[in-house]
This record gives C-alpha cells, structure tokens and sequence, in this order.
C-alpha cells in the first residue's frame, strides 16, 4: 500500500492530480465532519441522460483517487434540486396538459404525468437512482424539497437573511444581458406560496433577520411575511449552490464548462457565508458529428440509451475518462474505436510496472480492481465480419470466432459473447446503410487476382501475422506507394468502406477460403451490384 501511495502522490493521471489538490485542504488535519465531501448535481426536471453519467463517473474516479493517497473517509452526495418550480411542460411526457396547471409549484408538488409516484420530481428522482444503481455508483441521494423542509439548511438560509446584503452586492453585478430587467427585482429568496404553492420570482419587500422572515407581496396584491426556514423558501439557484457548499461542507464539485460564471458567483457567495468553497473542476462539452454543442432540446448527439445499445459502459467510462478538458465528439462513429481502446488497456495494465498502472484509464474505471479482457477479437474485426457475412444474429459471428479461437465460448467469453450482439446490432443500424462497394482499376484488380492466387495456396492456418505480411507483400510488388493505398483499395472494393482492420487478421478470422470466395464476388461485379 505504501508503495502505491507514494507512486500515486506522483501521478500525472488527472484524477490523481485532483485528489491531490483535495488532500491539500486538509494538510493541516483532517476536517471536523469527518470526512471529504464530494456532490454531483442533478435538475430532475428531465430524465437522466449522458452528461448525468459522466460527471458521476468522473466524479467518482477522483474519489477513489483520493482514498489511494488518504485514509481520510469520503462521502457521494447525488443532489436533486427537485424544490425548483416547474418552468415549462416537457415535449417528450404524457398528459401534459393536465401538467399545465402546474407550472411553477416545486417539481416534488407536480403531479406525475406518468401515474408512478407522487410527484414529476419523485418519479424523476427515482428515475436517477435506477439510472446510477445500474452502474453500480456508490453514492447517496439526496433531495432539495427534504433538506428544506427537514431544517437542514435552516442554520444556513438565516445566514443568508443575515448577510442578504453582501449577497445581493455578489449578484447584482451579474444580471446582465437578457436579466438586464431582473436587477430591480431580485432577491435570491423564492417564496413557496402558502396561497397557491407555488415558487414565485417576487421581490423581497421587508427583512427581520431577528425573527428570521421576510416579506413578499403575492400576486393578488397581499403582502405577507413568512420564515426564510422550514421549507417555507428556496434559493434562487447560483446563491442554492453557494449555501449547500456551505450547508453540506462540500470539498470537491464538477461542472460543465458552460457553468464556469455560475460557479464563480456561487463560491463567492459560499465564502460570504463563511464557508471556504469546494475545489472546483471544470470539464468541456461534447460535441456531435458537425462539432455542435450537444442540447437535450435539439436532440443531436448520442444518449445514454444509444451507447448501451451497442456497447458495454466501461467503453463509455473510458470514453468519459480521456482529456476531459477538451472538447470530444459524441457520435456513433466513436463508440468501436472506445471499445477497443478500452480493451487494449485492459490487456496492457497485467504487464505494466505500478506508474503506468496509475496511468492507465481502466485503473480509474474500475477502483484499482482491474478485470481481465476476453476479447480475442476486437470490436472493429467483429463489425467487419458482421458486414461480409451479412450477419442477423450473433450466433453468425459465433461461428468464425470458434474456428479462429477454439478455446473461445460465451460462457467463457461473457465480454466477447456481448460484443458479437452489439456488433451485429450496429453494423445494421450504421455500416449496412453507409457501405459503398466500388470495382477496382486495373491495377488494383491485379493484385487482387494475385493475392487470391497466393491464398489459394496458403497453407499457414490463421496465423494473422503471417497473413498480414501476405497482403503487405502483394501491396509492394504491384506498386502501390504508399502501401496504405493497397490497404485503402482492399477495404473499398471489399468490404465497402474506406477504413477497416487488419487484413491478415481479418482473413484468419474470416477465413482464407472465406476470403477467396469474397474477392472473386468483388471481381465479378457482385459485390457492387
């Protein structure tokens, strides 16, 4: 253990690096609460979706990071702000106009469209816990509308009546642009009507920091003063942030790079509330193909329900783990190249000394308790034979597999068993639609005779080395330069693509009279028919 604490203090792996700075707050001892705090936040008022996923994954793998380096014990608080109001009906729910009449209660207080729970933001809520507890995050819940009305924050919503002035100093300044109007009216309290219910946008009229209240005028017309605790208000929701930093003693908090001027405001409200903010991390974006921002309202991009369509979600945590700091596309295309990076590092890391170990993503993906890849085949290989054989179902691919790797069974085999099945679903789903076979030139028909000729008289197994020097060596002689030309012309008038595996590898799977009969298809002119 001594030796992996002190490799880890070193590390360069950015989880790591973040558990340091962690560990940094407490240099002097160990906090009074006993333990490091870490929250993610979640708005229940949609589903859970990718970006839920990866900043609980990331946040986790700092996590365990830091219980590497410090034997200090640690807490995952999943926050919902579920005391928001309802502003709009989503598109995507049932009887929505039956939630019509209830915009602007608290989410918890909205009836549920699905007829499940007691609330939108119960059924939400619940929702969240399934989508984490699928992935075996260890974490608690936590819920906005209870920690109100429990008194959890009752300590810190009167500090915030006190210091109501230094708050609004931090705020004001920053209702420009299209809040430009709101300036006059702010206040970072949100009554809860006793009246209708709901979370009204009002002005706060009067303070008592002795009595604890405020008063605020309804719509009608009355005035009324009521308690800033028990439930009785909520925060707007750049000062929320800041007093549940407070509140909770919260160490360490991710956010989206969109969120780096709300945070800012937040943490200053945090240290006006006496409180030392959390340490902060900001992660980029993602993209979708045409390099946009991914938005739940437009729709582009890839949903978590995508991914798992057609990958395990380690290959997303993977994904998740590289270079947060910048900016990724997250489309289809990048989900085969995920998975089969993730298994190249899941075979690496038996061989590799206790620094590359620390520095290997599936380290952080898995909390130290590193399993073993069963893939004898990659993922890319999978999709390329699913494509030449026109495979319906994994069993198709099953069949190649156990020639290519007799000691090889789903029941032994459990991630390459999953990984036919996706394979099979994506090559119908993306590959089939796109492909596009095109007849070779006159010198690429050349060397495919020739490299038909040569594998006619193979007699080396599928020994994908061997093979592959076989194709290199056709490549060469007829002229090709560069040789990734040959290789080029093999994947389009082969296999319809103009990218693709190894090819000897590809024909120890596939099969060498498998391949045969494939290149006299392309030559003949089926294959582009």
């Amino acid at each position: 253990m001594t030796e992996l604490r002190d490799a880890a203090m070193k590390s360069k792996a950015w989880p790591f690096e973040e558990a340091r700075r962690i560990l940094k707050r407490y240099e002097k001892g160990a906090p009074e609460k006993g333990h490091v705090l870490f929250e993610t936040g979640y708005g229940p008022s949609g589903l859970p979706h990718i970006g839920t996923f990866g900043e609980v994954a990331r946040t986790t793998m700092v996590r365990r990071a830091f219980e590497v380096i410090s034997d200090i014990p640690t807490r995952l608080v999943c926050f919902s702000d579920d005391m928001d109001g309802l502003r709009k009906v989503p598109g995507n729910v049932p009887n929505r106009e039956a939630m019509e009449a209830d915009l602007h209660l608290p989410l918890t207080r909205v009836r549920d469209p699905f007829g499940t729970h007691d609330s939108f933001g119960a059924h939400n809520n619940a929702r969240l816990r399934a989508f984490l507890d699928q992935f075996g995050f260890e974490y608690e819940f936590a819920s906005s509308t209870e920690y109100y009305a429990s008194g959890r924050f009752d300590e810190a919503l009167l500090t915030v009546l006190e210091r109501f002035d230094e708050i609004m100093a931090i705020m004001l300044p920053s209702l420009g642009g299209v809040e430009a109007g709101r300036a006059e009216t702010y206040s970072p309290f949100l009554p809860v009507s006793p009246k209708s219910g709901r979370v009204l946008q009002v002005p706060t009229l009067e303070r008592n920091v002795a009595k604890g209240t405020i008063v605020y005028q309804e719509p009608d017309g009355e005035k009324v003063e009521i308690p800033v605790t028990g439930g009785n208000v909520k925060l707007q929701w750049k000062p929320d942030w800041g007093m549940r930093w407070a509140a909770l003693g919260v160490d360490y908090e991710m956010y989206g790079k969109d969120l780096i001027p709300s945070a800012e405001l937040s943490a200053k409200i945090c240290a006006a509330l006496g409180t030392r903010p959390p340490e902060l991390y900001n992660y980029e974006l993602f993209l979708d193909e045409n390099a946009q921002k991914i938005s739940k309202s437009k729709g582009n991009g890839l949903s978590m329900e995508d991914w798992l369509r057609y990958a395990a979600p380690e290959s997303l945590s993977y994904f998740m783990y590289l270079k947060p700091k910048t900016a990724k596309r997250l489309y289809f295309d990048v989900i085969p190249k995920a998975v089969d990076e993730y298994h190249q590092q899941l075979r690496a890391y038996p061989d590799q000394d206790i620094d590359k170990r620390l520095a290997n993503p599936v380290f952080h993906i898995h909390g130290g308790d590193v399993p073993e890849s069963r893939m004898v085949v990659t993922f890319s290989m999978l999709l390329n034979l699913a494509s030449v054989s026109a495979a319906e179902d994994k069993e198709r691919l099953w069949g190649f597999i156990r020639r290519y790797a007799p000691d090889a069974a789903p029941e032994t085999h459990p991630d390459l068993d999953a990984a036919a099945e996706f394979a099979v679903r994506y090559f119908h789903d993306f590959v089939a639609p796109a492909r596009s076979f095109r007849a070779p030139d006159a010198r690429e028909r050349a060397a495919m005779e020739d490299l038909r000729e040569r594998l006619r008289s193979w007699d080396g197994g599928p020994d994908a080395e061997a093979l592959q020097s076989l194709v290199y060596s056709v490549g060469k002689e007829h002229g090709f330069e560069p040789l990734r030309d040959w290789f080029k012309a093999l994947y389009e008038v082969l296999l319809g693509a103009s990218q693709g595996p190894r090819f000897g590898g590809f024909i120890a799977l596939y099969g060498v009279d498998e391949t045969i009969a494939l290149i006299d298809r392309a030559l003949e002119g089926e294959l582009t028919a």
